[in-house]
């Protein structure tokens, strides 16, 4: 049997308690993507995949659906310590082309730092894909300008959650998420 998505949107999420598999399903539960089971994939993103708004997207799934998606997940108990959780996606100019997800965690790093993190990688894999030379070890600024310049990367975006561990240490978990609808 062959799936390929059509659609995707992307969401996120924080949970906190004293388990840790139990932030994790509240941040599913934030997310709005708790009722699902929930099969993660690689980064490919489909040809000529519609992009949805979250609340679009949301009204797809049903209770017990096998759902597609490529998450980024962190969780950690230690007091006060701050993660991030991005998804970034990198889109190209022909809508024949497939593009790129990527996932990136990490501790210490503010929303913004992973989130162009996250896209550097997706657009860096499609880059690459595509022919497109560029210097690896450039800012992030100097390369979206560069692949934008070049035509055949016509977008790219991220989504990204971070938060501040529980200061009495309960399980922080932390994702974002790309959803693939059919």
């Amino acid at each position: 049997m062959s799936f390929v998505p059509t659609k995707v949107f992307f969401t996120k999420g924080v949970g906190r308690s004293k388990d840790k598999l139990q932030a994790f399903e509240l941040a599913l539960r934030a997310a709005g993507i708790e009722k699902c089971n929930l099969v993660t994939v690689s980064s490919i993103l489909p040809p000529g995949a519609k992009m949805l708004s979250k609340n679009e997207g949301l009204k797809y799934l049903k209770a017990g659906q096998i759902t597609f998606v490529v998450m980024a997940r962190i969780e950690d108990n230690e007091p006060n310590r701050l993660m991030a959780a991005s998804v970034g996606a990198a889109i190209p100019a022909n809508p024949d082309q497939y593009g790129y997800l990527s996932e990136h965690h990490g501790f210490g790093q503010t929303e913004e730092h992973s989130g162009d993190y996250a896209e550097d990688l997706a657009a860096s894999m499609l880059a690459s894909t595509l022919g497109i030379e560029f210097d690896s070890e450039k800012a992030w600024d100097e390369k979206k300008q560069y692949f934008k310049m070049s035509s055949q990367i016509v977008k790219t975006t991220n989504i990204t959650q971070s938060a501040i561990c529980d200061k009495n240490g309960k399980w922080t978990s932390v994702i974002s998420v790309a959803v693939l609808l059919p």
